[in-house]
């Protein structure tokens, strides 16, 4: 779904999960990608250190259509959701604790 302003919105039904009420982490992986493992346990550990903050992972593979709508080219592929589902940050690749901790700023 798209506001009005053209920016790309993502809710429960898309994500097969509740967001977080001021943020979520949304994170792109595939079953044999050793990169989204230590991604997974980033994410978990910054979400569980900042109240309202969700993390979602999900599978590349079983959701196709959802990838291809989101032009993602590789996992892990993390989207930083505000608390209407907006994208506001992306980034591919294992990221830094403090980088995830900074892209929350802008969501919160």
């Amino acid at each position: 779904m798209r506001d009005g302003d053209g920016s790309r919105r993502l809710g429960a039904a898309e994500l097969g999960a509740e967001l977080g009420e001021r943020a979520t982490l949304v994170q792109f992986s595939s079953a044999f990608c050793q990169p989204c493992r230590a991604t997974r346990r980033t994410l978990s550990e910054v979400a569980a250190m900042v109240d309202g903050v969700a993390h979602i992972e999900v599978d590349a593979e079983s959701r196709l259509e959802l990838v291809r709508a989101l032009d993602i080219a590789r996992t892990p592929t993390v989207l930083v959701l505000d608390a209407a589902g907006r994208v506001v940050r992306r980034a591919s690749g294992p990221p830094r604790r403090a980088d995830v901790i900074a892209a929350l700023g802008d969501a919160v």
